[in-house]
Formats: structure tokens, C-alpha cells, sequence
């Protein structure tokens, strides 16, 4: 074999090997179907599901540790089965300067409640966000900053704490509210709150999607601990009735005084 020939065995054995690892990481790659920020959420979630689990040595202390166990092995390795299934991937980019919230990746929750006062006494009220923890209770705080925009600390299952910004997107005096996340919250969360002026005072209608920590696992792990969302905002808007129309706040809700893991807005 002649010098040429065996330089061009070579190339051709090192382009070969090049196309299998090529192919092995395109096919790992296909596997990946959380994002990065959820990865990072679900694996330290999954570590406190799994040790509150232990500690509680009981029947739903196993369900805890198997589900953070499960939470561990979708972070450590990007890959969820239920997602699959559903034909979500969260690890595909989204421009984030055009929805926060992607498209079949949320949960939908929506609520109403009618307030005897004046639609603008109303709206004044919620239009000041800071006011939300009053009745809000998994809201720990709201810290309004400049060009429409603020800064949110919420309540998440097991005494862990969220943070995100959000900013108006839209804005009707005394009619709506329309928010969004801003890129990389560690909840990303769209929605709006309508304002309408009935015969006896004013409707507020509710509506908001939003990707919990660790997806739709997170979903599941809520509900265990006795936190469904539907509930919450309705309890939220409960509360924010009794507020405007002088009533007593009640602290606790329907779900066992347990803090929510809504996001408004």
C-alpha cells in the first residue's frame, strides 16, 4: 500500500469515527427534553422531597421519597418521561422577549369573584402590588420598581421561597392588568386580571399560566402536600373580597392553611 493510499485510509477512519461520536451525541441530545433552570430545580427539589419524605417514615413519606427520588433522576439527566409522552421539551429555546410562558408547557388557572365597591377603589387597590401579600398568602413580599416593573418573593412547597421579576404589558385604567415574567424568573408566568363594573359593585376575573418549579412533576408534588392551584386563587380572591368589603381576612384557606404556589402576576 503506497503512502497516498494509507493517508487516505486515515482520513476516512478518523472521519468515520468522527460521524459515530457525532451520531452517539446527537442521540443523547434527543433524549434532553427539561431546560437547564428546571434541571437545577427539579434536582434540588427532589434532594428536600426526598429527605422530608425519609423523616416522615410513613406511607405518604414514601410517596415523598419516591417522587423527589424521580425529580433527581429527571434533573441529573434532562430527561422526563411524562414529558415525552405529552410531546413537551422544555429545553427547546424560546425567545423570551415574546412569551414567558411556552406554549403547552403551563398550567391554566382561572377564578372570579364579585365586590361590593367601586370598580376604581377596586383596581386602585390591586394596581398597587405591594398590597397583594394582605391577602395573597403565599406572597411574602412585592417590591415595585421602575418602568413597570417588580420584584416578587413567594412561598413554595416544604418552607422553600421563589423570586422573580415581572413587568406590565398592558394597561387599562380601572378595566386590566396584563403581566409577564421577565427572562430567566425562576417561575416563568403570564396572565392578566380584568376589572368590570356590574350593578353591584365590580367583577375581578383571574386569569394566569405559569411553568412551577421542576414542571409538571412540581404539579404533583403540590398536590401532595394538600396545595392544589385551582383552590388557592380562589381562596386568594376569597380573601381580597373580605378585604375591600371590610371584612375579617381569613389566613387560612380550603387547602389547610398550607401557602400557595400561585404566581399574580
Amino acid at each position: 500500500m503506497t503512502v497516498e493510499q494509507k493517508t487516505s485510509t486515515s482520513r476516512r477512519d478518523q472521519l468515520m469515527q468522527q460521524l459515530d461520536e457525532k451520531r452517539i451525541e446527537n442521540s443523547q441530545m434527543s433524549n434532553i427534553n427539561i431546560g437547564m433552570n428546571e434541571r437545577y430545580i427539579s434536582l434540588i427539589s427532589g434532594l428536600v422531597v426526598m429527605v422530608a419524605g425519609i423523616r416522615r417514615g410513613d406511607f405518604m413519606g414514601f410517596l415523598m421519597t419516591v417522587t423527589g427520588g424521580y425529580m433527581v433522576l429527571r434533573g441529573s439527566t434532562g430527561h422526563d418521561t411524562v414529558y415525552k409522552q405529552l410531546g413537551v421539551n422544555t429545553a427547546v429555546a424560546t425567545d423570551p422577549t415574546r412569551v414567558s410562558v411556552p406554549h403547552t408547557q403551563g398550567i391554566h388557572v382561572e377564578a372570579n369573584v364579585t365586590i361590593s365597591r367601586p370598580v376604581e377603589q377596586v383596581y386602585s387597590f390591586w394596581r398597587n402590588f405591594e398590597n397583594l401579600p394582605q391577602f395573597m398568602t403565599h406572597l411574602e413580599k412585592v417590591e415595585v420598581m421602575e418602568g413597570g416593573r417588580s420584584h416578587w418573593t413567594a412561598k413554595a412547597p416544604l418552607n422553600t421561597k421563589v423570586s422573580w421579576d415581572a413587568e406590565i404589558i398592558t394597561e387599562k385604567p380601572n378595566e386590566l392588568i396584563g403581566w409577564r415574567s421577565v427572562a430567566d424568573s425562576q417561575i416563568a408566568n403570564a396572565g392578566s386580571v380584568r376589572f368590570r363594573k356590574t350593578d353591584g359593585g365590580t367583577e375581578v376575573k383571574v386569569s394566569l399560566e405559569y411553568v412551577p418549579p421542576a414542571g409538571q412533576l412540581g404539579v404533583v408534588v403540590a398536590r401532595l402536600l394538600g396545595e392544589e392551584p385551582q383552590v388557592q386563587i380562589n381562596d386568594d380572591l376569597q380573601r381580597f373580597k373580605e378585604l375591600m368589603e371590610g371584612n375579617p381576612v381569613s389566613k387560612t384557606s380550603s387547602n389547610g392553611g398550607h401557602p400557595s404556589n400561585n404566581v399574580t402576576p
